[in-house]
């Protein structure tokens, strides 16, 4: 992990701390309910660990919280600001892909604003997230092989793509050049427990 990855890491493994023990729960208590191994949960608070963006969704929504609140801090303000630069890279390839949450909204319903670059032949995939998630994006520059569920469509520069996200989908980018996105998530009533079967059934 660089400098930047490791400090983000320490910042969610103490936020994660501090949010599972205002509800006193053991660690066995959280993986129980967030669907990852104790072991995973223990490097995570320690900020040992990079985990999967899967994996702090989970977390993040056996919590209540939502994913943005693990890589902010708990103090809020009206008007939150995110600076060039300043987004939780929460996913990184060798290709120079990054995946940056760059704002997001409180429970119950929440928002994500995420920055994608896909280097040259990089893919994410994405498991199924809670019923009733909706994603929006629109591709920058560069071309996106966009698959959801068994729907497979090519988006070129301009052109925006809305699906469910209660579905595995994955994102690639099939050229010889970067491929820049702009991703919007939609995942309504976190921490209501509506979402934990979907996801972890």
């Amino acid at each position: 992990m660089d400098e930047t990855t490791a400090a983000l890491a320490v910042a969610i493994g103490a936020r994660v701390k501090q949010e599972r023990q205002a509800r006193r729960w053991t660690l066995d208590q959280l993986a129980d309910a967030a669907g990852v191994s104790r072991r995973m949960l223990v490097n995570v608070e320690q900020g040992a660990a990079n985990p999967s963006v899967g994996t702090l969704l989970r977390v993040s929504d056996a919590l209540g919280i939502g994913l943005p609140a693990l890589v902010e801090s708990p103090t809020r303000k009206p008007v939150q600001i995110t600076r060039h630069g300043e987004g939780a890279a929460l996913w990184r390839s060798e290709a120079g892909g990054r995946g940056v949450l760059v704002a997001g909204t409180e429970p119950p319903d929440v928002v994500e604003l995420w920055d994608w670059t896909l280097g040259p032949g990089d893919e994410h995939t994405s498991e199924a997230h809670t019923a009733g998630t909706k994603e929006l994006l629109q591709v920058h520059q560069g071309s996106l092989a966009l698959e959801v569920a068994d729907q497979h469509v090519t988006l070129e520069a301009g052109d925006a793509a809305a699906f469910p996200g209660e579905v595995p989908h994955s994102y690639a980018n099939p050229g010889t050049t970067p491929a820049t996105f702009t991703l919007a998530v939609f995942e309504p009533g976190v921490g209501s427990g509506h979402g934990s079967e979907a996801r972890h059934g």
